[in-house]
């Protein structure tokens, strides 16, 4: 007989135990994948706990999904890291930036990949997996639309940092380097995931899905520099902590933007309940996430 306890913890425990099984599947996928694409992922800072924690990020955001339902998203989150890398600590000048862009952008509409091109390969590898769904036909433009995005502000930031290191009074405002949040790259995730698993199936609906995931980007992106900033001042990045805004001031940013977010959810529940639910556990397990750790491995660990 099965001991029950008081207020529900052998459920609720039970119910984590099930989501982690989720997330273990999606590491072990993901495990493979690194294999298959190794100069992509330095170990550091892609070590198994980064691996650990971007499945379980998603398994947690969207635990009524299958393992294999959460393959895209998870997929898409690796590819993500490592087009950060690239850019970020590969590339060396802005003509550099822009080639990946190209290249990333060719694969997105359809062309293969160059050889040996491995950031190319694992993303055409998404593309075909978003390309056997019946919707994506139309939803292909509001896929490539957020890649582009993705690219955009990773080049943009990268032209910032560059022209830091020549005048380090050279820095964007707050708000510039907030409405850049593209960068992160949760939104493309979020993206790929709907189409994916058939939670979006016409461009009005994904557009309204995603207008809401480009909001939710911007708090994760402030709650990340507040976690990562010893990190990124050793690493060159850039982090709103050194624009001038002092950590409090994001703490109450990132509570303005959360009440930002909440009447688009709220109208999201009215057409996409599920999906609205999804963001908003997004929103928390990326917060909670963020007050012990990073995702990133530390180089100098």
């Amino acid at each position: 007989m099965v001991p029950t306890t008081p207020n529900g913890s052998f459920t609720v425990a039970s119910e984590q135990g099930r989501i982690c099984s989720l997330a273990a599947r999606g590491q072990r996928d993901l495990q493979k994948q690194v294999a298959l694409h190794l100069s992509l992922f330095p170990d550091p800072p892609v070590d198994a706990a980064m691996l650990s924690a971007l499945a379980l990020s998603t398994a947690f955001i969207a635990p009524w999904c299958t393992a294999e339902q959460l393959r895209v998203a998870n997929r898409a989150s690796l590819w993500v890291t490592a087009e950060d890398w690239r850019v970020d600590r590969v590339a060396t000048s802005i003509e550099e930036v822009t080639e990946v862009v190209a290249a990333c952008l060719a694969v997105a509409d359809g062309n293969p990949p160059a050889a040996g091109d491995q950031l190319g390969q694992l993303l055409a590898g998404i593309r075909d997996q978003l390309a056997a769904v019946p919707a994506f036909v139309h939803l292909q433009p509001l896929w490539r639309e957020e890649l582009e995005r993705m690219l955009t502000a990773d080049a943009r930031e990268w032209q910032w940092r560059a022209a830091r290191e020549a005048d380090d009074t050279l820095l964007p405002t707050p708000a510039e380097y907030l409405s850049n949040a593209d960068n992160y790259g949760a939104s493309f995730v979020n993206v790929s995931h709907w189409i994916a698993t058939g939670a979006a199936s016409t461009p009005d609906q994904l557009a309204e899905l995603t207008a809401a995931s480009r909001l939710v980007q911007q708090v994760l992106r402030l709650v990340n520099d507040l976690a990562s900033y010893d990190r990124d001042v050793r690493s060159g990045d850039l982090n709103i902590l050194m624009l001038g805004v002092e950590q409090d001031e994001v703490r109450r940013q990132v509570s303005d933007q959360i009440e930002r977010c909440r009447p688009l959810l709220q109208a999201l529940e009215l057409t996409c309940p599920q999906e609205a639910v999804y963001l908003w556990r997004e929103l928390g397990f990326t917060t909670g996430f963020y007050h012990g750790t990073d995702f990133w491995a530390s180089v100098d660990d």
